[in-house]
């Protein structure tokens, strides 16, 4: 039987690559990083091309890490990270969120980074993610909430590329604004105990603004986002190149600045 599906809204275009690879676990998992212990086994779902997933690594070791993800080719990069980076404890899988492939309380931990905005079905996906937790062990996720993104100065080709990246994604079956959503979904999937926080990445000196923008105008017209909103008939070719062209405007500015707002949630329970 085909469980929940949905289509991954970024794709895996090096622009879109590019922008992960800049994850770490100091800036998108420091909730999560203070309750790590050495010899804890970790299952880190998503997990791109696995920067992230090699500093859990380091300091759960010599406890192993599982990363998964539903693309073998970002599979392929992460081996290579953990390998550049000497470790021996990780091993890779394809899986499913929705169908995790292992027996029940496998896991001291359990981690996912802006996945849920991205699945069909976040409340099985956390169900799922709670079923291999360990008794005592934690859940961890952290999404981005897109309509809460906010910058400076205002360029109307960002209003634009905002509703039509909203637009795409839910029509992928995603929800962007996962980030508000993320307490009322671990509810739902039976947790006891949730602790919410939240933070930001902020982009305001030249170099964060010439990379971030950067990533998003050649994103908008070259990565699946493009592929998606022209094949729907939601942009033209000379709409995204409009939305490009605002993205460039935006990183040019000298005052520019940007926000991301990620909601977090430890759960337990």
């Amino acid at each position: 039987m085909t469980g929940p599906q949905a289509i991954y809204t970024h794709g895996n275009h090096e622009s879109v690559m590019r922008s992960h690879r800049q994850r770490t676990a100091a800036n998108s998992a420091a909730y999560l990083i203070c309750e790590l212990e050495p010899g804890m086994s970790l299952l880190d779902v998503g997990c791109g091309p696995g920067t992230i997933t090699a500093d859990l690594a380091e300091r759960v070791a010599p406890g192993q890490v599982t990363a998964v993800d539903a693309a073998a080719g970002s599979l392929a990069e992460a081996r290579r990270t953990a390998a550049g980076r000497g470790l021996g404890n990780v091993i890779f899988a394809v899986a499913d969120v929705h169908a995790l492939g292992y027996r029940d309380d496998s896991f001291d931990v359990v981690h996912a980074h802006q996945v849920l905005q991205h699945v069909a079905d976040p409340v099985l996906a956390l169900r799922e993610m709670r079923r291999v937790c360990a008794p005592g062990g934690m859940v961890a996720a952290r999404d981005a909430d897109y309509e809460a993104m906010t910058w400076y100065p205002a360029v109307p080709a960002m209003d634009e590329w905002l509703a039509l990246y909203r637009r795409v994604a839910r029509a992928n079956g995603g929800e962007p604004d996962a980030g508000r959503r993320m307490h009322s979904w671990a509810r739902r999937a039976g947790f006891t105990e949730v602790t919410c926080t939240a933070s930001t990445w902020c982009f305001a000196t030249p170099e964060e603004r010439a990379w971030w923008s950067g990533t998003w105008s050649e994103r908008i017209i070259k990565s699946a986002i493009a592929e998606q909103a022209l094949t729907r008939g939601m942009a033209t070719r000379q709409d995204l190149e409009r939305l490009s062209e605002g993205w460039r405007e935006w990183g040019a500015a000298d005052d520019g600045w940007f926000a991301i707002l990620h909601a977090e949630i430890l759960c337990r329970g």
